[in-house]
Order: C-alpha cells, then structure tokens, then sequence
C-alpha cells in the first residue's frame, strides 16, 4: 500500500492548529500565558527569599506580626493535630501554629527552593525541625494522599497561584474530614478614600524599599500589582464555597487590607 501525501490536509491541520488559542491569566497587570505564571513567581521569590521577612516587617511596618496571630487566635491549634502550609515560604505560620500545639507537626510546601532553604535555617534557630517538613510543590497538584491533614493554611500566597479554583480543589481533597482551610490574604478596603491612601503607599513606597533592600523593584511592583488584581472578600468566598468548603466565612483585619478566610471539610 501507497501512502500519498496531502498538501491540503497539512494545511488544515496548521489552521485547526493556530486558531487553538492558549489561556491567559495575569502576572500583575501583565497578560500572559497560563503556563508561563509559575515559572515567572519562583523567580520572583527566588529573588527575594534572602530579604523576605526583613520586607515584611518594613512593607507592613510590622503589622504582619499581628495579623498572623490573628490567624493562629482564629484557628486555635490543638493536640497532634498536622497542618499543611501552603506557600509557606520561611515557614512563619508553621512557627506559629507549632509554638501553639506542641505536639503536632507541620508540613511547608513551596513552590521556590530558596524561600524553603531560609525557613530551614529558622527552624534550626528556633529548635523546631524535628516537628516540620519542607517540600517543594505546586499548590495546584499536590503531592500528598486525600485526607491526609487536619489544617491547611495559605499566607499571602493564593493570589500568586495560576488558577485558585484549583489549589481550593486540591486543599479541599488533602484535608481529613473534619479538616479546616484558613487563607491570609491581602484585600479590598471598603472606604474608597482609604484605598486611594493604601494604594498610592503601595504603588510608591513598596517597589523603591524593594529596590533598596533587596535590590529588587520589579519583583515588588509584580507583588503590588497581584493585590489589586485579587477578587474582594464576597467573590473570594464563593470560591472557596465553589472548592466543596462549608461553614465559610470571613473576618476583615483592620481597615480590610487583610482579610481571613475560613473553610471545613464536611
């Protein structure tokens, strides 16, 4: 048998080809591809892991702090229980949540190498390595058994992901039943002149103190920028309302630049 070469059918297949277009999602207020978001954020913050926490004491002027122990006072860690942070970074809510549970164990996930070296050199520090384990992953593919934790938490972390509906998904199917999820994220501040003073803050101070401190302007303009791209606090509930979580609600920190969620795996 002949096999005969078909210029036209080559033709089409190119076209069905092209006209496939790739999905998008934003980098800031940079459009790009799907596909290209992870690799750009591990650069990000494999580019600021050295100065991450000094940047978080001066961009917040400290108040981090507070809201992270506004965190763990909400979520009230108890007994053995094993939580899986993630985007945990230098480890700063794990320290939290086992300084409050002495006998349970954490478990950092992040997507950045370097961001995970650092936490390590704390953990030493601060005698908790026995308690945590540090893996590099993707909050959007986990790699870990369904109902594996009792706590998932994310700090600052789910508006770097590519796609949130995903990695609400993937914390939904890693928590036990009975499980809980709590996200830290920056948000909407309900007083329109409040966010005009925020973000002009934002906008002119954070890239320029990134710049002196680590260097680094660009990778805080992107971090300025992914703030104001989050939904508010309603339309983020719905989507961890969309992830299967129930009993969900909500508490705005101060003024609202921060906001707390909270989920159960029922």
């Amino acid at each position: 048998m002949s096999l005969t070469f078909n210029p036209y059918f080559l033709k089409s297949s190119t076209m069905l080809i092209s006209d496939k277009k790739e999905n998008t999602t934003h980098f800031g207020y940079e459009t790009i591809l799907e596909k290209d978001k992870a690799e750009k954020v591990q650069s990000v913050f494999t580019s600021v892991a050295s100065k991450y926490d000094v940047m978080n004491d001066l961009m917040s002027l400290g108040i981090h702090r507070v809201w992270k122990d506004a965190m763990m006072d909400w979520l009230a860690p108890r007994g053995s229980q094993s939580l899986l942070d993630v985007a945990g970074g230098t480890g700063d809510i794990s320290f939290r949540f086992l300084k409050r549970a002495r006998n349970a164990n954490a478990t950092v996930l992040d997507l950045t190498e370097p961001m995970l070296a650092e936490g390590r050199k704390r953990a030493e520090t601060v005698g908790l390595s026995g308690q945590l384990e540090w893996v590099v992953g993707d909050a959007m593919a986990l790699p870990f058994e369904d109902d594996t934790f009792d706590v998932y938490t994310i700090s600052f972390g789910i508006r770097n992901v590519t796609d949130p509906k995903l990695a609400l998904s993937e914390a939904y199917r890693v928590l036990k039943p009975g499980g809980r999820i709590m996200v830290l994220e920056f948000s909407h501040i309900p007083n329109d002149l409040l966010q005009w003073g925020y973000d002009k803050y934002s906008f002119n101070v954070i890239p320029r103190l990134g710049q002196i401190i680590a260097g680094d302007r660009s990778s805080y303009q992107y971090l300025v920028e992914s703030i104001r791209k989050f939904p508010n606090q309603e339309d983020f509930m719905k989507l961890v309302n969309g992830a299967g979580f129930e009993k969900t609600k909500y508490r705005n920190l101060p003024m609202g630049v921060a906001c707390l969620h909270s989920g159960w795996k029922i």
